[in-house]
């Protein structure tokens, strides 16, 4: 198996284990591996009314997945988080962007707020 398909295969494992650990916060996982046109989200959420994007990170510490969510992939996600709000008419509902890093054999980190966006200054 090619590394490609090796890191494929273990982000897909470590966002179905992000949709675990979301469901049994209580949230309601609206889509995965969402793509705009802006690039894919990992993970739309939904819980309290609020929209949840979720950017999932696995790598060999939670420190190095903290870091791989870098200034330009923030921009990338948020361009891509208002394009999904205005396809699903969700404009008008709250939004947050969190971050959930994966480091086997740990368990995953659930970081709530990882980053503000001012979403309507792109509007």
């Amino acid at each position: 198996m090619r590394a490609r398909q090796k890191a494929e295969k273990r982000g897909r494992r470590a966002e179905s284990a992000a949709c675990i650990l979301l469901f049994l916060k209580g949230y309601r996982i609206l889509e995965r591996r969402c793509r705009t046109r802006y690039g894919e989200l990992d993970i739309v959420a939904e819980k309290a009314g609020r929209i949840v994007f979720v950017e999932v990170k696995h790598r060999k510490n939670k420190s190095l997945a903290l870091e791989a969510v870098t200034h330009k992939q923030r921009k990338r996600i948020e361009r891509a988080a208002l394009s999904w709000m205005q396809n699903h008419r969700k404009l008008k509902q709250s939004l947050r962007f969190d971050v959930i890093t994966i480091a086997w054999p740990y368990l995953p980190t659930h970081i709530k707020d990882a980053w503000q966006a001012d979403l309507q200054a792109m509007l």
